[in-house]
């Protein structure tokens, strides 16, 4: 285990819980049982004076002083400005705001009650969240002032409106909202489309954005700028706040929730300790491969869980998660009942049962993905684990901050390798925190599925004018820039949707009236719009249910579509084996045995950022100089002396490249140090270049670190390098390297592929109604034959080309890697000739191996090849055996890729795997 270290850095470091504020008495009751502050006499009413005054008496009661960040923005909000609050979590933002517009909009007089009671106020603050879970946490937290207060000082009502709301309370809402209502960006999406929106919107005060950089890089971003967008016009002095925690780039941020509009961009830095430390193995294998830690580091993990009340262990994917749980189980069966699994393929019921045992402390532990990242607050957690590399430093630091929620306590994440390079990770993480380097996020530009979407939303909710709604469409900084061809040409898709599609009424989603007012003509297309409305796109999922009994979860629908019954899979913490398939979905029973294949999900594979991938690079430029100064870097020394040894470390002025002849035939290795999405596009662009000069054909490997290409035949790789990493100049430029990069892939695929989200985003696709289950295969069907049309009889359609763009931004990542390219055009080129695979090259020869041969065969020759490279090196570590070797496989693929073929069970009599507790 290394020193712990505390470093000093600038973004706002953690605080003391969700409500904030300095603790000045120690060990303070709760105000259960209390009691409560003095109130003003009733006839003040609810004056902003005697709520502040109140307000000051539940401060003092809790022991709680406002920072002053919190200070900053209740003046703010009293003078009726919009901003961002930035500061990390548990430092107190959500009473920074929320305090603020109790005082602020206390004083509007409820309308009088039938019956003499005291009225709520009508909806005042929407308080919009990413997450479901988040919501009903938040609102938990609003609760508490109000409730401390009493109805006679501020009679507010609260609310939430999720997709997990209740059908009873949904239909009592929509006769009366609450004065404050919690919520997510569809949900806000679904509100716009009423008919009566305006008047039940339009008396809203304030827009509450929590967690704006989790919405800001994506769809559901743009939706809520659009939102925002709409109800500033009916409130011309509406005020918008976010709330944020890890972004790079504050004011771009704040542009993008705030659009024209002027703000405040509060920085809260409240005084705590956070600390980033590294589990490391006995000694880290010098020539290592993806994964190849595996379950080695299990009992470490054990340990360290043992020593602390409340831990999270956080993994890049389900899949691993499923894993960890399982092997956690076996290795501590008495731990079963006190331990969990988390994440968001398990049905909601199990989900909200981990959460309450995290927050009552009765779990020692969790077993989760990024389904926990976000501000729902356990204040138990003591500790936080992360499996494999955080891929980036807002990651971690979001994660961090899920421990240590209490005055005094510091929070903790410790990384826990799955590879020997990834502890070069936890001291470049560490270093980046410290000089306060993390992430930007940028808003997409100019999705027009999503504005599409909104188009008929707005035709709901009262209808638009079309020149009126282009004005209020380009106040947000997604659509600043829309043309008027794009605006007409979306005007066009909505009425008729397009040349290709005018012959189908169901195309005709809004049109003008005999006023000039669009609106939704049909009733039957405005149902199928609200069961749409939103932009989180998954693949087809089926459920999992026992025979006769309740619903576990979902996995995705390719992986139970390639398993026939008697096939047995790792789900929920269970071994379940199929029984049969029926009406989208599987239905199961326990089983027994060992061997099953483990479900993999889409989305896994998360490239490590720029951010950290430069921090890295700085790290190996340190050892390169001979300065080991971390423990990761001390462990790892070994490896890191070899690759110094046999080829070179990358610096940030030198570009390494390994060439290296096998059998195989002829290897390139470059390390670029930009992210998995990076290095393919790279790959695949050097590919094609050199093809240009002589046809031939490459296999290509990828990892976060640098790639492979491997040719048949010899390639003068000295004289075509300089060549094939030019950067185009001149005007053309940019658009000479998008038709490369487009060229050097099956990028007509890839665009479908991306279509299929647009379709469904912009409403082509209809995915059904509640209870009507559509297999992927009649989704993908639909989408192919738009794409088919489009392309034949519409090549101009806007969608297409979003398509292409969002395939080069997204998964490609075309930006990074246009800069890459210009970074790799200032750096020395560095080129080693090798008489044998480097630590580093080591890596990506076996994924190469791992696309070709089955894991026996790649496990036999990584297990001879390690042992070969050992004794080159002058040591004596051997990879441990070839059936250790391939145990580890699974823990390198991060992927969906090809999914394990699933095993059939037999029946001897067997110990049965240990379920989670029961719901």
């Amino acid at each position: 285990m290394t020193e712990p270290v505390d470093p000093e850095f600038l973004p706002p470091l953690p605080g003391e819980g969700r409500g904030g504020g300095k603790r000045r008495i120690k060990d303070q009751p709760s105000l259960e049982g209390r009691v409560p502050p003095s109130q003003p006499s009733p006839g003040r009413g609810r004056s902003k004076t005697a709520v502040k005054a109140a307000l000051d008496a539940w401060f003092e009661a809790r022991g709680w002083k406002p920072f002053k960040f919190q200070r900053d923005v209740w003046k703010a909000i009293a003078q009726g400005k919009s901003g961002m609050l930035h500061a990390t979590t548990g430092a107190g933002k959500t009473y920074a705001v929320w305090l603020g517009a109790l005082q602020a909009f206390s004083s509007a007089a409820p309308p009088p009650s039938r019956t003499g009671k005291t009225t709520a106020p009508p909806l005042t603050v929407l308080w919009i969240t990413p997450m479901r879970a988040l919501a009903a946490d938040t609102l938990r937290a609003l609760k508490q002032p109000l409730e401390a207060l009493g109805a006679e000082v501020h009679p507010w009502s609260t609310g939430a409106r999720s997709g997990d709301t209740s059908s009873a309370e949904r239909a009592a809402q929509n006769e009366r909202l609450p004065t404050v209502l919690v919520t997510t960006p569809e949900s806000l999406s679904l509100l716009l489309a009423r008919a009566d929106a305006s008047e039940v919107l339009g008396r809203v005060k304030m827009v509450v954005v929590d967690e704006w950089h989790e919405l800001l890089g994506n769809k559901r971003g743009v939706q809520v700028q659009l939102a925002l967008a709409r109800l500033r016009r009916w409130n011309a002095g509406l005020a918008v706040w976010g709330m944020s925690a890890t972004l790079g780039n504050l004011q771009e941020a704040m542009h993008a929730l705030l659009g024209d509009e002027e703000g405040v961009l509060v920085q809260g830095a409240v005084p705590k300790k956070l600390v980033v430390d590294s589990l490391l193995p006995g000694r880290a294998e010098r020539f290592p491969w993806g994964g190849h830690l595996g379950l080695t580091m299990l009992p470490q993990v054990l340990d360290e869980i043992a020593a602390s009340s409340t831990t999270l262990v956080f993994t890049n994917t389900r899949s691993q998660s499923e894993i960890w749980y399982q092997a956690m189980l076996e290795a501590r069966p008495e731990w079963a009942g006190t331990i969990a699994l988390h994440h968001g393929s398990l049905d909601r019921a199990v989900r909200e049962w981990v959460e309450l045992g995290l927050k009552s402390g009765e779990l020692k532990a969790v077993v989760c993905t990024s389904s926990l990242d976000l501000g729902v607050d356990f204040l138990p957690v003591e500790r936080v684990l992360q499996i494999g590399s955080p891929k980036g430093v807002a990651r971690l630091l979001q994660r961090a901050g899920r421990s240590g929620h209490a005055p005094g306590r510091p929070s903790r994440i410790t990384l826990v390798p799955t590879h020997s390079i990834e502890m070069v990770e936890g001291a470049a993480a560490r270093a980046a925190i410290a000089a306060g380097h993390i992430e930007a996020r940028h808003t997409p530009v100019q999705p027009l599925d999503v504005l599409v979407q909104h188009l008929v939303t707005v035709a709901l909710g009262g209808g638009f004018v079309p020149d009126d709604l282009y004005a209020e469409v380009r106040s947000t900084a997604a659509y600043a820039n829309l043309s008027r061809e794009n605006w007409e040409w979306c005007l066009a898709f909505v009425s008729q949707g397009g040349p290709s599609l005018a012959a189908y009424p169901d195309y005709r989603r809004a049109v003008p009236d005999a006023q000039g007012i669009w609106r939704v003509p049909d009733a039957r297309l405005a149902r199928r719009h609200r069961m749409n409305i939103g932009t989180i796109v998954s693949d087809a999922s089926m459920a999992v249910q026992y025979m006769g009994g309740a619903r576990i979860g979902s996995v995705e629908e390719g992986f139970v579509a390639r398993m026939k019954p008697g096939d047995c899979f790792l789900f929920g913490g269970r071994l379940l084996e199929l029984v049969r398939i029926h009406d989208m979905t599987a239905w199961v029973r326990r089983a027994t045995g060992k061997r099953a294949a483990v479900p993999r999900w889409n989305g896994g594979r998360m490239p490590l950022s720029t951010t950290l991938a430069d921090a890295v690079v700085q790290q190996l430029a340190l050892a390169g100089e001979g300065r080991y100064d971390s423990p990761e870097l001390q462990c790892v020394r070994p490896l890191l002396e070899i690759q110094q040894q046999w080829s070179a470390l990358p610096t940030p002025q030198t570009l390494l490249a390994e060439t290296l002849t096998t059998r195989e035939g002829s290897h390139l290795f470059l390390y670029p140090f930009a992210g998995r999405h990076v290095h393919l596009g790279l790959a695949s662009l050097l590919a094609w270049r050199v093809a240009q000069h002589d046809a031939r054909t490459f296999s290509i490997a990828v990892n976060d670190y640098g790639f492979e290409l491997l040719s048949a035949v010899p390639v003068d790789w000295p004289a075509l390098l300089p060549q094939v990493l030019r950067l185009p100049q001149g005007d053309d430029a940019h658009a000479e390297l998008l038709h490369e990069v487009l060229a050097s892939l099956n990028a007509g695929e890839l665009a479908q592929r991306r279509f299929r989200e647009i379709a469904r985003v912009s409403g082509l696709i209809f995915q059904g109604y509640p209870g009507e289950k559509r297999s992927s295969k009649q989704l993908q069907a639909s989408s192919s034959l738009f794409w088919e049309v489009f392309r034949k009889y519409d090549p101009s359609n806007r969608l297409l080309l979003q398509a292409e763009q969002e395939l080069l931004a997204q998964e490609l990542e075309i930006g990074r890697l246009r800069a890459s390219l210009a970074r790799m055009a200032t750096q020395q080129l560095v080129l080693k000739p090798l008489e044998r695979p480097t630590p580093f090259s080591f890596p990506l020869m076996v994924e190469l191996f791992r696309e070709k041969l089955s894991n026996e065969n790649v496990a036999d020759r990584i297990a001879r090849m390690v042992e070969q490279l050992e004794k080159a090196a002058g040591g004596v570590v051997t990879a441990g055996g070839v059936e250790r070797v391939k145990s580890t496989l699974a823990f390198g693929q991060e992927g969906p890729g090809k999914p394990p073929a699933p095993q059939r069970q037999r029946r001897p009599p067997s110990r049965r795997s240990r379920p989670l507790p029961p719901l």
